[in-house]
């Protein structure tokens, strides 16, 4: 991890992950400013990011702590939506699998959903990378992102009392998806997977708790895999 190629590697990563600091500095910031007015004190805010690293369980796990549901139904809502970790890390075990287990922990710490995306098509693109390579790629991605939104949680909790209201924070969360997930919608299986998604999703919008999401989500990737398996032939 320390010669200059693995350190161009890092850099290069850097790079590729930089555009999508434009989305996570206010999704965390926003984070921050409703974790403080919900009454967390500030070492808890830093404390949740820093232990969860994950946007969408940590807001799905807030929105549950305002409502006043019980602290079972909370971990297992962030369990569920962080469900995509999972598949995550099957995906890249074909890459990284092979890599000391202290760069696996420190890896799958740091497995997010940009981390995962870029770490995957650089993968792909070259294959002849060594180790070393993947790893240094991996954490350029990663390490960058992860310090930018502890960061702004904590901008975000001792700062929220000043953001006006007008500069709706709230954009930052489907633009960060809408940019990991559109350009890997090119094949019919993943078409199909998202207009199931974004269907259902709408027409359930009105059950409790996210279970409209879930329950979207299972059908979408049920649907994509039909599609895949029918355009594979027998």
């Amino acid at each position: 991890m320390t010669t200059a190629s693995n350190t161009g590697i890092f850099l290069r990563a850097a790079l590729d992950g930089a555009p999508f600091m434009l989305v996570v500095a206010p999704f965390g910031l926003l984070f921050g400013v409703i974790s403080t007015e919900a009454g967390l004190s500030l070492a808890e805010v830093i404390a949740f990011s820093v232990l969860v690293i994950a946007g969408a369980a940590q807001f799905t796990a807030l929105q549950l702590m305002l409502e006043h549901a019980p602290t079972l139904l909370i971990l297992a809502a962030g369990l569920v939506v962080n469900l995509r970790m999972a598949m995550y890390a099957a995906a890249l075990a074909p890459h990284l699998g092979a890599a000391p287990l202290r760069w696996r922990l420190l890896m799958g710490y740091f497995n997010f959903d940009q981390s995962f995306a870029l770490g995957l098509q650089a993968y792909e693109a070259q294959p002849a990378w060594s180790m070393p390579q993947k790893i240094a790629y991996f954490l350029g991605v990663a390490l960058p992102l992860g310090g930018l939104w502890v960061l702004v949680t904590w901008l975000g909790a001792v700062t929220g009392a000043i953001i006006p209201d007008n500069y709706a924070l709230d954009f930052a969360m489907p633009i960060t998806f809408l940019a990991l997930v559109a350009p890997g919608l090119k094949s019919p299986a993943h078409m199909a997977a998202a207009a199931t998604s974004i269907a259902l999703a709408l027409a359930l919008a009105w059950l409790p708790a996210g279970l409209g999401l879930i329950l979207a989500a299972m059908a979408a990737m049920a649907v994509g895999a039909e599609v895949e398996r029918r355009g594979a032939g027998p």
